[in-house]
């Protein structure tokens, strides 16, 4: 595993530059991270490896392996590792005069997720600034603050940015996450009905989720039931496997711990002692 590094440097040092470089760095094993109030730069954060979860607002999805999402300032979200496994992030947070400027030149607004190809020079730019930093060539920031332009056209340029916005698709996509915030319990949902609630194609919904969240309906709504179930696993030690199997969609309790060792590695049992 590649150690933690991280470089941050001073605002006041750089500026000048129309594009200030506040930090820069990767993360082997990313903690989990709740800002209510933001963060007070544009935040991008990237997987190398594994898998997280981010929310913000009211939304949230996965980000998988060659994914990453871009965080206007002040936006409240979290993200924490989507399993117990070790989720490996890069990330670079930046401001400026002309920061707006140059994303609108690159037509990246808002919430702006990304997917590319495991091929693409993404990931090793990133590789190449940390590098560079690490031998001390760039003790302004001068060339890290080129670097990040650089590293936002390769975004636009190679990063799958989805047709319909972010955070587009997830207004669109809330009336059913609210609804499947009060059904998971029910084992009998299935793709049709979740693509009913919003009147569309299974197909169309499928596509719809796949942009936003990088994964499937049904798999947002297993993921849902897991963190459900975890709550009840932790706060509620009265509650034995099989209610809350019951409680959380689930038809018989073996399913469900079949289902929870392969989401975390643990059996309900282990979790519960953990915490």
């Amino acid at each position: 595993m590649q150690a933690s590094r991280r470089f941050v440097f001073s605002p006041s040092g750089n500026s000048h530059l129309p594009l200030i470089v506040e930090s820069i760095g990767f993360n082997p094993n990313q903690e989990p991270i709740d800002r209510p109030e933001g963060y007070p730069w544009y935040h991008w954060i990237g997987t190398a490896e594994g898998e997280g979860r981010l929310s913000y607002g009211n939304e949230n999805f996965i980000l998988s392996a060659y994914s990453g999402v871009l965080l206007p300032p002040g936006m409240p979200h979290s993200y924490r590792a989507s399993t117990n496994k070790t989720w490996e992030t890069y990330y670079i947070t930046f401001g400026g005069d002309a920061a707006n400027h140059i994303l609108d030149g690159f037509a990246i607004r808002d919430v702006t997720y990304f997917r590319w190809e495991p091929d693409s020079p993404i990931i090793p730019l990133l590789s190449s600034m940390l590098k560079q930093l690490e031998q001390g060539l760039d003790l302004f920031g001068l060339e890290t603050s080129t670097d990040t332009y650089l590293f936002l056209g390769l975004l636009s340029k190679y990063g799958q940015i989805s047709n319909i916005s972010v955070t587009r698709t997830t207004e669109k996509l809330a009336p059913l996450i609210r609804w499947m915030e009060d059904h998971y319990g029910n084992p009998d949902i299935g793709l049709h009905d979740l693509a009913q609630v919003l009147d569309v194609s299974s197909r169309h919904l499928s596509k719809l989720f796949q942009s936003t969240f990088g994964l499937s309906p049904y798999a947002y709504l297993v993921h849902l039931r897991m963190n459900k179930a975890k709550e009840r696993l932790a706060s509620n030690p009265e509650l034995t496997v099989s209610s809350i199997a019951s409680e959380t969609g689930f038809r018989d309790a073996s399913h469900f711990v079949a289902t929870f060792r392969r989401h975390t590695d643990m059996t309900p049992q282990q979790f519960r002692r953990l915490h």
